[in-house]
């Protein structure tokens, strides 16, 4: 019973339309920023190493360098602060987390870019009225 009725209070805060973006790829996240009476976009360009959790408390970490220094910042996939997720680009990875280029400087912290194909709608045949049945 406490369960229906915490799926039926989250379920005003989920998001719908997510954009679809894996490990390893370069995003650009905007961040509504208050400060103040002032409200602005920030975004946030980096790779993402990290995803965590499911349904209302997901999260994904994105990682930038910033003056020879490492950034990383999380963000909550269903947060109202949270605009929307660019991806920049797609990367090739065999590895769910990418916490090994915490120590990586420079040129090693680029990764293979692979080309991804979108799903193409499925094509169902459709049979004419017009054609003679088992003729």
């Amino acid at each position: 019973m406490s369960q229906e009725l915490l799926n039926k209070a989250v379920a005003g805060s989920i998001k719908q339309e997510l954009p679809q973006f894996d490990i390893g790829d370069t995003v650009g996240v905007h961040c509504h920023i208050v400060e103040g009476e002032k409200k602005r976009v920030q975004i946030f360009t980096g790779t993402v190493i990290g995803r965590r959790g499911a349904g209302i408390s997901e999260t994904f970490t994105v990682r930038r360098i910033v003056n020879g220094e490492g950034v990383e910042r999380t963000f909550p996939l269903h947060s109202p602060r949270l605009g929307e997720v660019d991806v920049i680009r797609h990367g090739k990875v065999r590895r769910a987390k990418l916490y090994f280029l915490r120590d990586r400087v420079g040129k090693s912290t680029r990764l293979k870019e692979v080309k991804r194909i979108k799903a193409k709608p499925k094509v169902t045949k459709t049979v004419a009225a017009d054609a003679p049945a088992g003729e």
